[in-house]
């Protein structure tokens, strides 16, 4: 597709997709992680005419073209980081074969990790793990996750969690996978929006 190879350079199994979803939730997300990117997916191949993209999204996990993942998100934004460390083709089989199993089931809107639904860090977060025993991203609790940004909306999140947040409940937010060591960006549509946001949400 000729579009594709004029606007990404050679994707491969296993990059990771950054959007940002406009939803009211989702810029919640947003701000309290201090991050532009409040979705992911990850590239499982490429179909002859798109890259295929398997996500955890409202309703259930799916894989999707690239083109639509994209679609989906504010003013077309999307970045790719790619892991450092190459990975080998058994490596990228492995990432694959993750797949399958971890499609149609349900969106966790508490974002739960220590439980069965998916949400789109934990199901790119586990895809890695299961896979090639690596970490992106890191697991951390609400409290953690909240209590270090001071701009944070606790109003809403209490809302949210009808009336109590649970502060203890263990979560892996886009934002830890964004600025994971690990990863390197090999594209980015929108550079001085993302090199801007942290900025922003500190000092805004």
């Amino acid at each position: 597709m000729p579009s594709l190879k004029n606007h990404y350079p050679p994707l491969e199994i296993g990059d990771i997709v950054f959007t940002c979803v406009a939803a009211f939730l989702f810029e919640n997300i947003s701000r309290a992680s201090l991050c532009w990117s409040n979705h992911v997916g990850i590239i499982v191949g490429y179909d002859g005419s798109d890259y295929i993209v398997a996500e955890s999204k409202v309703p259930l996990s799916q894989t999707t073209s690239l083109t639509k993942f994209v679609n989906r998100s504010h003013h077309n934004h999307v970045a790719i980081k790619r892991l450092k460390q190459t990975l080998t083709d058994r490596q990228k089989l492995a990432i694959f074969s993750q797949v399958p199993g971890r499609l149609n089931i349900f969106y966790h809107t508490g974002f739960k990790y220590d439980s069965k639904r998916q949400f789109c860090s934990k199901f790119v977060y586990e895809i890695y793990k299961a896979a090639v025993n690596i970490e992106l991203g890191k697991i951390e609790t609400f409290s953690q996750l909240l209590q270090t940004n001071p701009k944070a909306d606790l109003i809403f999140w209490k809302l949210w969690f009808f009336g109590k947040i649970p502060w203890q409940r263990r979560t892996v937010t886009p934002a830890s996978l964004w600025y994971c060591p690990k990863l390197e960006t090999i594209y980015d549509s929108h550079p001085k929006i993302t090199e801007s946001f942290l900025k922003y949400q500190l000092n805004g």
